[in-house]
């Protein structure tokens, strides 16, 4: 009786301890057909594997309670199985059972899960290609498993799916490649693997203010550290413009890191990118990111601006005032009061002046965008539980 009550007090209603115990007693069905139903049998294993799925797909305790009891073993064995249904069934469980559980993501790689879901990623079948590419995200978030992935083979095919899969698999896959990007040491082969063409084209597609832009930009931002990198978006047509339209039209976070990703290429070598950068209008967004933007997308504006301000190359007066003003406020923007409406407007006026200049070519991109369902696909560090 003492028992009853304090369930009933950590549960809620008699309602809610009902439930509690019948969610308990599905999990340890489910857990004793895993491991012990039916000798083995196939069909019992993948009744079993969808009810974990289904008991893991919003519940953190159940996550935490399953794996503990021992499901992920034997639930990475049934990757491995002949049977499709059997692998889609395991790969799902596991995912789910990843999902907001560091401890998970970390024993589910220990227990041997990688080489095969690389395997998974190479199937005809495309939900179950899918499926592991969402696994393969969820997992990749974790600091502990960016290495083992990062080495498994894994980026390759998650670069092929940048241009085969699915929208959501191509988020799925642009969210993984960032993961990964974090580790410094698997940035050359993303690049090795052909990712800048994709990339651009997927920028270019997307929403610009979107979470997808954002770690799109965050990703070419690192990938331009590289020389690789910065080779590689140039000889991509309407790879600067893609980065310049992001500038102008993204998120907070979306500029800053473009703008970081404009600067990596001014930075490593001026004479070579200032002209393909200039060309394509940067200077209004530049202008009104030294106002309007983050405090690290204002720093890097500034610096890009003292970088282009070079006018040996100029043979338009106008532009040469424009650029001239452009610079006096740039190193002198730190003097001025943060919330300045004197400064703002001074700002917003020569952005409006430059952009009537700019207005024919910022037209033409607009008749070039191509509208796209990518900003309203799930864009988030992790695969949502399925």
């Amino acid at each position: 009786m003492a028992d009853e009550e304090e369930q009933k007090a950590e549960y809620g209603s008699d309602k809610d301890l009902v439930n509690n115990r019948r969610s308990k007693e599905s999990m340890q069905d489910a857990l004793w057909s895993l491991l012990y139903g039916a000798h083995g049998d196939i069909d019992v294993r993948i009744r079993a594997a969808k009810e974990i799925r289904r008991l893991t797909k919003t519940s953190a305790k159940s996550r935490a309670y399953l794996a503990a009891a021992g499901v992920i073993v034997p639930l990475v064995s049934m990757l491995k199985s002949t049977n499709l249904e059997a692998k889609e069934a395991a790969v799902l469980a596991l995912l789910n059972l990843a999902v907001g559980n560091e401890r998970n993501k970390v024993r589910i790689v220990k227990a041997g899960a990688i080489p095969t879901l690389v395997e998974l990623l190479q199937s005809e079948n495309v939900n179950l290609r899918e499926s592991v590419v969402a696994a393969i995200l969820t997992l990749s978030a974790s600091a502990i498993n960016k290495p083992i992935i990062g080495v498994s083979g894994a980026i390759p095919l998650l670069v092929e799916v940048l241009t085969t899969g699915s929208i959501q698999g191509k988020v799925d896959a642009v969210m993984a490649l960032y993961n990964l990007s974090t580790h410094t040491d698997h940035l050359l082969p993303i690049l090795a693997a052909g990712a800048m063409q994709p990339l651009i084209r997927l920028l270019k597609d997307c929403k610009k203010s979107s979470k997808f832009s954002e770690k799109m930009t965050a990703l070419l931002e690192s990938l331009l550290a590289l020389e690789e990198g910065r080779t590689a978006v140039v000889k991509e047509e309407g790879g600067i413009l893609a980065l310049v339209e992001a500038v102008e039209d993204g998120s907070p976070q979306s500029r800053e890191h473009a703008v970081g990703a404009l600067l990596n290429l001014c930075q490593a070598n001026i004479g070579e990118y200032r002209q393909a950068i200039l060309k394509e209008g940067v200077i209004p967004g530049l202008l009104e990111l030294t106002v309007h933007g983050t405090s690290k997308a204002q720093q890097k504006a500034r610096t890009l601006l003292q970088l282009l301000r070079d006018s040996s190359t100029r043979t338009n007066s106008s532009s040469n005032v424009l650029e001239s003003i452009v610079q006096n406020i740039a190193s002198h923007i730190d003097g001025v009061e943060q919330g300045s409406a004197a400064a703002k407007q001074m700002l917003s006026e020569m952005v409006h002046l430059s952009m009537e200049r700019s207005m024919k070519q910022l037209q033409q991109r607009a008749l070039l965008s191509i509208p796209s369902q990518i900003s309203r696909s799930n864009c988030s560090p992790e695969a949502p539980s399925k």
